[in-house]
């Protein structure tokens, strides 16, 4: 590879990027990142619990008993995987609508999103969730049951003034997210593709499930049903951290599946996007990234932050960087390395990346290897 050649590339091609609009939906939440106190020393100074072992470990000795913990609400922000990859493609220049359940009128946590990008609101509330952070990781805790409401008959209402079908037959890409926490999302995709996307040329698609954990098997399924028909009429990305391509490929092999390295993962991308019938599989981690397409099958590894200054949503900001390398036509390679470092620079600054941040973030880990 020679020096520079992400960064130059991505310059190069910075000037398309208006004429490439992309549409995500369709969750949106409110989140509240929170921190839980070990030790408090004054009103201003505490020291957190770093770790989820750590509050597990603590959880643990209070069985039994009664406990009390502080927690400590240190932002409140927009969330929900369609706000989260649309902030994080609006803000490399990427011309971005986002239709999703933003509450009717719009939540104000999303009013600085709204000015980022095109917010459209199928009226449906937000969901709400808890996002305890840690060194190593971050527990999420989700209430969705107003999230009932997003059925096939509020989106016929909702379709008919034609926003979402004219700009999903302008996008370069349309995401769909957050399938587990839907109830009705199968039926949603299903109503969605017979009355808009069959109607689409091609139409290029990226999917991100959020961990299925939570939704049985056959549900699993005929979701993954209806991704067959999608995939025969357009161009499909499933798009899966590392939890939940183990939870799949135990569904598709019926055996437990680990990957926990780059070699493994490729393996299980690869045998994925075969058992599954898509064109393309990518799996994330904390410190690698690995796809399997047409092509052939790629890594990155990622510029892994020890202590990172926000996690919640860097997931999403890996997508909307893969996103960037689909629109632009990237290889895999390039695509992924994209990703890891949009989502590198989020957990860092705690912030989506503007294009010119990316690209310097891109040049100065290249010139430093």
């Amino acid at each position: 590879m020679r020096p520079f050649h992400l960064a130059s590339t991505l310059e190069e091609r910075a000037s398309s990027l208006h004429n490439l609009p992309v549409v995500t939906g369709f969750d949106a939440f409110v989140d509240e990142m929170i921190s839980v106190v070990d030790e408090r020393s004054s009103l201003q100074n505490y020291r957190r619990i770093e770790t989820i072992s750590d509050l597990g470990t603590a959880i643990s000795k209070s069985s039994g008993h009664s406990s009390l913990r502080e927690v400590v609400i240190n932002q409140i922000d927009p969330g929900g995987c369609a706000i989260n990859m649309g902030d994080g493609l609006a803000s490399l220049g990427v011309p971005v609508t986002t239709f999703a359940s933003a509450g009717d009128p719009i939540h104000p946590a999303f009013a600085e999103y709204a000015n980022k990008a095109e917010l459209i609101s199928w009226g449906v509330d937000p969901g709400r969730t808890l996002a305890f952070e840690f060194a190593d990781g971050k527990l999420m805790f989700s209430a969705v049951s107003q999230l009932q409401k997003f059925h096939p008959d509020v989106l016929s209402d909702h379709l008919k003034d034609g926003r979402f079908r004219d700009a999903c037959r302008m996008a370069s890409l349309i995401a769909i997210t957050d399938w587990t926490l839907y109830p009705h999302m199968t039926r949603c995709w299903e109503y969605l593709f017979e009355t808009v996307f069959s109607e689409l040329d091609h139409p290029r698609f990226f999917f991100d499930l959020v961990d299925p954990s939570t939704r049985s098997d056959t549900d699993i399924r005929a979701m993954l049903g209806v991704l067959e028909r999608y995939r025969r009429h357009g161009e499909v990305t499933l798009g899966l951290n590392q939890n939940e391509a183990n939870i799949l490929s135990r569904l598709v092999d019926g055996k437990e599946t680990s990957a926990t390295d780059c070699e493994s993962a490729s393996n299980q991308a690869v045998h994925l996007r075969e058992s599954l019938g898509l064109q393309s599989i990518i799996i994330h981690s904390v410190r690698y990234a690995v796809g399997a397409n047409a092509s052939g099958t790629s890594h990155a590894l990622g510029p892994y932050c020890k202590k990172p200054k926000k996690s919640t949503g860097a997931g999403d900001r890996f997508n909307a960087g893969y996103a960037l390398g689909l629109i632009l036509d990237l290889p895999l390679e390039d695509s992924l390395r994209v990703a890891v470092f949009c989502s590198g620079f989020f957990v860092r600054e705690g912030r989506s990346a503007t294009f010119s941040e990316l690209v310097q973030f891109i040049r100065d880990s290249e010139e430093s290897q």
